[in-house]
């Protein structure tokens, strides 16, 4: 069994193709988990809409609770702490997190910085030793076959790197970096670009898109079976 962990962060509510103004990143998240539940219908999916349900930013309250040692939180640091105990609760639970995230101003829309911001967390999802011999930080989600599924909208174009505007992409590597410190570094990649231009080239992109990540679901689902097949016979 695979645990999925679907999260959308677009401010649009709808999907693109099928509301007006819908968004293009809930079109490929909506499509990734769609095809995935058609191959395999028995893994649960958990969902999240941030831009529905906006996690609380972190304060200087917030910091001073997660720093202080949980035996010796207050009860009022146990209640600032619980909306980021249930975040991080649901990434460790998770296989396989799928995110979907549109550019807003060459970075993530706040409301996924404020999800990162909240599981990005001492003691839950990396850990802190001054006295550690090396390197005093360690992810703690490492070594559990966590995947990151990335899908993107651009409303310009050439933000790959080595690209015209690939040094003002701050959207995957933003995300990425941010779950690899916890120890989520494998990670697959999905964009949609030209969404201002709303021309042939948007459609183009939209279609390369979709079929981009119906061979991801295809490819990440018969590794699934594959590695399960081999467990079997061990």
């Amino acid at each position: 069994m695979i645990r999925l962990l679907h999260i959308d962060s677009s401010a649009r509510p709808g999907r693109s193709g099928e509301q007006a103004h819908g968004s293009h990143t809930r079109r490929l998240s909506a499509r990734f988990v769609r095809q995935w539940r058609a191959r395999r219908p028995q893994d649960p999916v958990a969902y999240r809409d941030l831009a529905l349900s906006p996690p609380t930013p972190v304060t200087g309250q917030w910091v001073h609770a997660a720093f202080t040692a949980p035996d010796q939180r207050e009860p009022w640091m146990q209640a600032t702490l619980a909306e980021s105990d249930l975040l991080v609760d649901e990434l460790a639970s998770a296989d396989l997190v799928v995110i979907g995230v549109p550019m807003y101003n060459f970075g993530m829309p706040s409301t996924l910085k404020a999800w990162i911001d909240n599981i990005v967390r001492v003691g839950r999802t990396f850990g802190f030793d001054r006295s550690r011999t090396g390197e005093p930080y360690w992810p703690l989600l490492a070594d559990q076959g966590k995947r990151l599924v990335l899908l993107s909208s651009r409303g310009d174009y050439g933000y790959e790197s080595g690209e015209r505007l690939g040094v003002s992409n701050h959207v995957e590597a933003g995300v990425i970096t941010a779950l690899r410190y916890t120890g989520i570094d494998t990670v697959d990649r999905v964009a949609i670009e030209y969404d201002e231009f709303a021309d042939e080239r948007l459609h183009a992109s939209i279609a390369a898109a979709e079929a981009e990540v119906d061979s991801l679901v295809v490819r990440l689902t018969e590794h699934v079976a594959t590695r399960n097949e081999l467990a079997a016979t061990t």
